[in-house]
């Protein structure tokens, strides 16, 4: 079992950065993937990046590479979205998940955190 906290997100300006942490607590962290994922209003979850427990290997959605950086810190249990060059489009509530694989799909991410506002301006 493991529970999951967002924190970071806020108002921006378009070019601006934000860094998003996601806190868990629970036993063996290290067991699994974390991603995050986002939805804006009227859309489907989608999904931003994720993040290996041990090895630390990364996957992001092309619509963020080279914009979005995924980290971890599994001495302190915490994942970190280090987000640049925000865009307007990428206003949504975003959400860290973890599950037991490094996959895309939100379906398998077992535990989910409540998710934190990002709106960026134009």
């Amino acid at each position: 079992q493991v529970q999951l906290v967002e924190s970071g997100g806020g108002l921006v300006q378009a070019g601006g950065s934000l860094r998003l942490s996601c806190a868990a607590s629970g036993s063996a962290f290290t067991r699994y993937a974390v991603a995050w994922f986002r939805q804006a209003p009227g859309k489907e979850r989608e999904f931003v990046a994720t993040i290996s427990g041990l090895s630390g290997r990364t996957v992001y959605a092309e619509s963020v590479k080279g914009r979005f950086t995924i980290s971890r810190d599994n001495a302190k249990n915490t994942v970190t979205l280090q987000m640049n060059s925000l865009k307007y489009a990428d206003t949504a509530v975003y959400y860290c998940a973890a599950g037991s694989s490094l996959v895309t799909t939100p379906s398998s991410y077992s535990y989910w955190g409540q998710g934190t506002q990002v709106t960026v301006s134009s």
